[in-house]
């Protein structure tokens, strides 16, 4: 079984949406299944970089005896950090 293409696209004119591209031929039968994709609501905009290097962020843990390596850290950080939700 192929794997699935995820495709995300706004509807430009009500009932249309517009897909190309896609590495199908003429004859080949394909499903479609599309569904409404949650509005998404922005709580707290972020911080522009300017702003950001004013926060207190910057350096936080500049202090910490016990990191070494920064980039080490947060490699491992993230790594931790993806398989958080994972079975």
């Amino acid at each position: 079984m192929e794997s699935a293409i995820h495709i995300l696209r706004t509807v430009e004119r009500d009932g249309e949406v517009a897909v190309s591209g896609l590495p199908y031929r003429r004859g080949q039968k394909v499903e479609m299944i599309l569904r409404r994709y949650p509005a998404r609501t922005v709580t707290h905009p972020g911080l522009t970089a300017r702003q950001l290097l004013r926060s207190r962020l910057v350096g936080f843990w500049a202090d910490r005896t016990d990191i070494r390596s920064s980039i080490a850290f947060a490699r491992k950080l993230r790594r931790t950090a993806s398989r958080r939700n994972r079975p």
